[in-house]
């Protein structure tokens, strides 16, 4: 949105294309073929995946650096203020850079794993779910019996992370609309529910989009106006800039939680690396000192944490999940209401697009249960469901940025930390853990870590949300 609600094009087994994103061309069952009654005794016998790959149009390292900060830079850098209001100023900036560095490790974890378990395979590339299996798959003997189920249960857990995030955008929407039309019609007598409703009806009418070619030119014009929203926002934000010391450096660390959740939902990428990492021209610059993963996150985190903290400073406990709500509404605040307006189309036009992803994953596990005739109309019910689904837990759930907490707690947390630590375990539990068996330490101290964020941010987030209901 991921993210944040980051422009995350998330797909277990897509790339990504000058045209969007399109399903890999690796077959499940090609992996399953070649790691069948095998086991950690497989060796790559020099295979190399990276020049076993294929690419029509593959990109450079500095298209690929573009394609990664895009996808983790979005309109989550306007949540990073109410991020730090859970912090506070100096545990916020610590806080950032040390979750950014665990956030970039665990996305190691994932590619190196993916690349690892790709010359195994004798498969050029993976996506995520496709990882999975393929660990799952020539792991220990007593895995790998699940290891079509694992990749079930991935590709359904990135499902439903993008449709918590399309939930979160809807609220955005709601609130940012509410806000403008308060200000022109006051006392209009219209809730959060209403408007609800009214944003159910264009986001049926624009998720029965099937073709992703109509779907990504939006795109586009939705990164355009996030950094026109952006600037004006920075212009506010130190047009009247108070004394630093004014905020307080640290708050209650019951509220951590809460910093965590917002942060890891801002920050993670995780179901972008791998068709980044796939399209690449020379892949073996993704990872490594410098790489392209490394720059990148670099440049994410110091964005994000100059955003949270100045955002933070100038607004401080009032920081809503979107700065552009603490903009001022006034008559004479044209910028404002301008960067107000941006957002809606963008979040909206943002809705659209990562939409499209859930629905592929969701209708690739589906569709074998469907008769040929009946695919059309099965796939409008699906995405007219879903859709429902996400406007009506926006109207269930309060605020933004509660729900963005809970959001990154319980979902990204899995993906982003504790999943990229079991396979990264998995894959090396026979193969060799280190001297003193660091990997294992390691591994399970981030899995012991993504277990704490995922249940104290889940818990406190559910603390605010029945309290402010």
């Amino acid at each position: 949105m991921s993210n944040s609600y980051n422009m995350k094009e998330f797909s277990s087994t897509a790339v990504i294309t000058e045209n969007g994103i399109y399903p890999s061309t690796i077959s499940i069952n090609t992996i399953n073929t070649k790691c069948k009654g095998k086991g950690t005794e497989l060796e790559s016998d020099g295979y190399d995946p990276f020049k076993n790959r294929k690419l029509e149009h593959p990109n450079s390292d500095a298209r690929s650096f573009a394609n990664l900060l895009k996808s983790s830079l979005g309109s989550g850098i306007l949540a990073m203020p109410a991020a730090f209001k859970n912090a506070g100023s100096v545990v916020g900036i610590f806080g950032t850079i040390i979750l950014g560095y665990i956030c970039t490790h665990c996305v190691y974890l994932l590619v190196k794993t993916s690349q690892d378990v790709s010359k195994v395979s004798k498969v050029p590339s993976l996506g995520y779910a496709e990882t999975v299996e393929a660990v799952f798959a020539t792991g220990p003997r007593p895995l790998r019996k699940v290891s079509k189920a694992s990749r079930i249960f991935i590709d359904w857990a990135m499902a439903f992370t993008i449709l918590g995030a399309c939930a979160v955008y809807v609220i955005l929407l709601v609130e940012s609309v509410k806000q403008i039309i308060d200000h022109f019609y006051k006392d209009n007598g219209i809730d959060e529910t209403m408007y609800c409703l009214y944003f159910l009806v264009p986001l049926l009418l624009f998720t029965q989009i099937k073709n992703l070619k109509y779907l990504a030119p939006f795109s586009g014009f939705a990164n355009v106006l996030l950094v026109i929203t952006f600037l004006i926002c920075l212009y506010y934000i130190c047009g009247e800039f108070p004394d630093v010391a004014t905020r307080p450096t640290s708050v209650d660390v019951g509220r951590l939680p809460l910093f965590i959740g917002t942060v890891i939902f801002a920050m993670e990428g995780i179901g972008v690396v791998l068709p980044v990492e796939n399209t690449m021209a020379k892949p073996q610059h993704f990872l490594g000192c410098p790489g392209v993963l490394n720059i990148t996150m670099s440049v994410v985190v110091l964005l994000y944490m100059f955003m949270g903290f100045l955002g933070y400073i100038r607004y401080g406990d009032d920081a809503k999940g979107s700065i552009t709500l603490n903009l001022p509404t006034g008559k004479d605040e044209i910028p404002a209401l301008m960067a107000k307006c941006f957002i809606v189309f963008a979040i909206f036009f943002t809705y659209t697009l990562q939409f499209y992803v859930p629905m592929e994953i969701v209708w690739r596990n589906t569709k074998q249960h469907v008769k040929q005739q009946y695919h059309n109309t099965a796939q409008a019910i699906m995405r007219a469901v879903f859709s429902a689904l996400t406007v009506a837990a926006a109207a269930t759930l309060p605020k933004l940025e509660q729900v963005i907490g809970l959001e990154g707690a319980f979902f990204y947390s899995f993906l982003g930390l504790i999943a990229p630590s079991i396979l990264d375990l998995i894959f090396n539990w026979e193969r060799g853990l280190g001297k003193y068996k660091w990997i294992l330490i390691k591994d399970v101290l981030l899995i012991v870590f993504g277990t704490f964020v995922l249940i104290t941010g889940v818990t406190q987030s559910i603390r605010e949300i029945v309290r402010t209901m």
